[in-house]
């Protein structure tokens, strides 16, 4: 039974210590961002190495070691835009009269170099794990990539909980890309989908035909897409889940230590920056 739940429990962890860590990061003066990145930098390719060496260890060890690979990497992605490094060529706010197609070019704009960096990402892991007998890495940064994508494109359509204070100053203007509903007709497309695959994967896991490695590596990725699910559900239901990274916000303002009673708002690490979405109804 442990060799099924310290998977998950690790997968969880360090799902919810990685953002807490960015969200700290981008809290601190902005004459902090330069060093922070620079290091953030160094990790991000010492995970691709570890990624190399991965590739080719087919143990428990190395899945656990892929996985936490990959996430490093992908923590590097969501500094260099919430930093304000890497975002787009654009760098303030729509007019209010903008919309339609216009406006959905426009938030491409906002933060193209930042999905082109992702894409670059999913390229090198891809090479670098291609010829190897270990795939979690690539398979946890697909995870992230596809469900983060799929945030985005709930944003565009519309949900309850935008997050939008927990964006730092320099990037305020992105809040003129948001778009608040209810509901949209993709997010339980989005949901059941996704939950379809963590069955699967769970199903593959408790194969008695599966090996220990194998086992851990389909645990791992399915306890973050799992946790995915969850962070989509955030997104429409009246809950506000920012105590869960309370230690981590204090240097983000008052606001976020009182929310208003009337808004319930959800922060996640696959959007930890807004997507593009047409003007309000």
């Amino acid at each position: 039974m442990l060799d099924l739940v310290l998977p998950v429990v690790f997968a969880a962890f360090i799902w919810w210590f990685s953002t807490g860590l960015v969200l700290l990061l981008d809290g601190l003066p902005r004459t902090t961002f330069r060093w922070s990145l620079a290091i953030a930098t160094v990790i991000a390719v010492a995970a691709l190495g570890g990624i190399v060496i991965t590739a080719h260890d087919n143990s428990v060890s190395g899945a656990y070691a892929a996985f936490t690979c990959a996430l490093l990497v992908w923590g590097w992605q969501e500094l260099s835009f919430l930093t304000g490094f890497l975002t787009g060529p654009r760098r303030h706010a729509c007019a209010p009269d903008c919309g339609g197609w216009r406006h959905f070019v426009h938030a491409i704009e906002a933060i193209l170099w930042h999905e082109l960096a992702i894409i670059g990402g999913a390229v090198v892991i891809a090479a670098l794990t291609w010829h190897g007998n270990n795939a979690v890495a690539l398979w946890t940064y697909a995870v992230l990539w596809t469900m983060r994508s799929s945030a985005k494109l709930n944003l565009f359509f519309g949900v309850r909980n935008l997050s939008e204070e927990f964006l730092p100053p320099h990037l305020t203007y992105l809040k003129s890309f948001f778009r608040r509903r209810r509901m949209n007709a993709l997010l339980p497309v989005s949901v059941g989908t996704a939950s379809l695959v963590v069955v699967l994967l769970v199903q593959g896991a408790i194969d008695p035909a599966a090996s220990e490695p194998a086992r851990v590596g389909l645990l791992l990725v399915a306890a973050l897409l799992a946790l995915a699910i969850v962070e989509h559900l955030m997104m429409v239901l009246p809950v506000d889940v920012t105590a869960l990274w309370r230690w981590a916000m204090r240097n983000h303002g008052a606001a976020i230590a009182q929310p208003p009673a009337t808004t319930h708002r959800a922060i996640t690490p696959i959007e930890l920056h807004p997507a593009p979405s047409p003007r309000p109804d």
